[in-house]
């Protein structure tokens, strides 16, 4: 199965919810925001960010300084109330099932950032559980050389650590680091596949410098109750695939 063509777009109920949101937000996690004016005020742009809790899904779209989109399975546009808030919000739906559901995901993404709208990854493809930065998988970078979408790496900071106690009056403070776009024209030159290695290990960086976290090594284990439904855990189509 294949996407819908008639692409989403965020309407009244992103701008209501967000509108919304961000007061109580800060009153609950009083969130540290810096570099928002990294994000170029027009044209595609990939957020990139790590991903520590389902917190990061509600947080990069009422802290950034334009209206996002990102992923959501198709089950949750079943019903006339879902497909109306879902849609309202700009998700894009992905049936998460379908065998070629990564390189669906990557084609969503696609045609977000062809119109020029602000795309949201989590490189990782799953949570860290342990609050190690994992590898990155190469579906950001493809999407970032294929589109030439500007790259801004987000640094999430203590969202594990504010969702661990759920009934405290003062959880922890969480941070959100916009940091500077990541630099890739000059890997047009380089073959496909090298191209995406040094992107991926790129943009990791960048969220790195930001975030401060201990690098993995090694790809993020995947878990059954992971917050999938607004990220990609997308890699490139098999015949572009990254190989180690």
């Amino acid at each position: 199965m294949r996407p819908e063509r008639s692409r989403a777009r965020p309407g009244p109920v992103f701008f209501i919810g967000r509108a919304l949101l961000r007061p109580l937000l800060w009153l609950r996690y009083r969130p540290r925001v810096t570099g928002r004016t990294h994000i170029p005020k027009a044209g595609p742009v990939l957020l990139a960010s790590n991903h520590l809790s389902g917190l990061d899904t509600v947080l990069i779209p009422t802290t950034s300084r334009r209206k996002v989109q990102f992923l959501a399975k198709a089950s949750l546009f079943e019903g006339r109330l879902g497909s109306w808030f879902f849609r309202g919000i700009g998700a894009v739906p992905v049936h998460r099932e379908a065998s070629n559901a990564a390189q669906l995901a990557l084609e969503a993404g696609s045609e977000v950032l062809a119109a020029g709208e602000v795309f949201v990854v989590f490189p990782e493809g799953s949570r860290s559980r342990d609050g190690r930065l994992y590898r990155g998988r190469g579906g950001a970078a493809w999407l970032a050389l294929e589109t030439g979408a500007t790259v801004v790496p987000v640094g999430l900071v203590g969202t594990n650590r504010a969702l661990r106690n759920p009934d405290s009056s003062r959880p922890p403070r969480v941070a959100v680091r916009y940091g500077a776009p990541v630099p890739l024209a000059d890997l047009a030159e380089l073959p496909a596949g090298q191209a995406r290695r040094e992107a991926t290990e790129r943009i990791m960086r960048a969220i790195q410098q930001l975030t401060g976290q201990a690098r993995a090594g090694v790809y993020a284990p995947s878990a059954p109750d992971d917050v999938r439904s607004r990220r990609p855990s997308v890699q490139p189509r098999s015949q572009d695939r990254v190989t180690d």
